[in-house]
């Protein structure tokens, strides 16, 4: 029964897919895309963190319902909201989607999408982080719903290798993409409990965990102490964490990544075999990376076009 949910559900998925197109708007909103890349690059300017925030907002939206900026409701009512789940309280720069969409709206009113203004911007955020750029394909439509009990969908940063291919699978996402989209966290920011687990109390024979370079987690047990660990202390995913590059490759295999779901990108021969392919080559990252982010950000079943992304209409 489950493997023919999730037959349906990839079929669905790709269906969708082949509905958008990378020149939706060109009668209808031609400046889309510009008016959103001048209000990331203007964010930036102001808050180097700004594309790490995006990129990983469009990630969180697109595992829970599809990429339909359901991840930028806010809650009303009983409702709780996506953005207010566990996983998502540390989402920040909606501010950004905010100032886009305002802008977009005063040039083409009630055309383009919440949802494709965030595929957009999380391209943008990547190229002006010195990474690649491509073709966003456009045409999604906004979602009408937003629980925060269904973040618990999202890959944790405890993960294993078997828990990432199956949330991955379950989109229609491939091992490829599982390794590819993960270089994702070369930008970015950690808190340390989410990596606490690892540094201290790891399992009955070991307080830290084997796999971590041993000064790296001495390095890490500094930053995070046991006790007095400061509210907002953590540390940077990788140290060109501004910088989209394949240096998140390279700390893997050296065992000095953040994450235990990063880590276990080595844990079977055929990850391990990408994870080393993209540390030796960041063309071929890059290209990876371009394909599934095309092919996830492709998943969408809204169903209007919001005039305010945190409201529905």
């Amino acid at each position: 029964m489950a493997a023919l949910l999730n037959l349906i559900l990839t079929f669905s998925l790709l269906t969708i897919a082949n509905s958008l197109s990378l020149n939706y708007y060109h009668k209808t909103c031609p400046d889309a895309e510009s008016i959103v890349a001048k209000a990331v690059k203007a964010a930036k300017a102001v808050d180097k963190t700004v594309p790490a925030a995006i990129l990983r907002m469009h990630f969180h939206d697109c595992f829970i319902r599809g990429c339909d900026a359901s991840v930028l409701l806010n809650s009303k009512g009983n409702n709780k909201a996506e953005k207010d789940g566990p996983p998502n309280v540390s989402l920040h720069a909606f501010y950004v989607i905010d100032n886009a969409k305002k802008a977009i709206e005063s040039a083409c009113p009630g055309i383009v999408s919440c949802a494709d203004i965030l595929a957009i911007a999380a391209r943008d955020a990547v190229f002006l982080s010195g990474g690649p750029s491509w073709d966003v394909p456009k045409g999604r439509k906004d979602g009408r719903k937003s629980k925060a009990s269904e973040t618990i969908q999202l890959p944790a940063p405890t993960f294993n290798i078997s828990q990432l291919q199956k949330s991955f699978s379950q989109r229609g996402l491939s091992i490829e993409d599982l390794v590819a989209l993960s270089g994702g966290h070369s930008l970015g920011f950690s808190h340390c409990s989410s990596f606490n687990s690892r540094i201290h109390n790891f399992d009955a024979t070991h307080d830290i965990d084997p796999s971590l370079n041993p000064s790296f987690a001495s390095k890490l047990k500094s930053i995070c102490p046991l006790k007095n660990q400061a509210k907002n202390a953590g540390t940077t995913l990788d140290p060109s964490s501004t910088t989209f590059d394949n240096t998140y490759y390279k700390l893997i295999l050296q065992g000095k990544s953040i994450f235990s779901s990063d880590q276990a990108l080595v844990d079977t021969p055929k990850t391990k075999n990408l994870v080393s392919k993209f540390a030796t080559s960041q063309d071929a990252f890059y290209k990876s990376f371009v394909k599934s982010m095309i092919k996830m950000s492709s998943i969408n079943n809204g169903q209007e076009v919001r005039k305010d992304c945190r409201v529905v209409n």
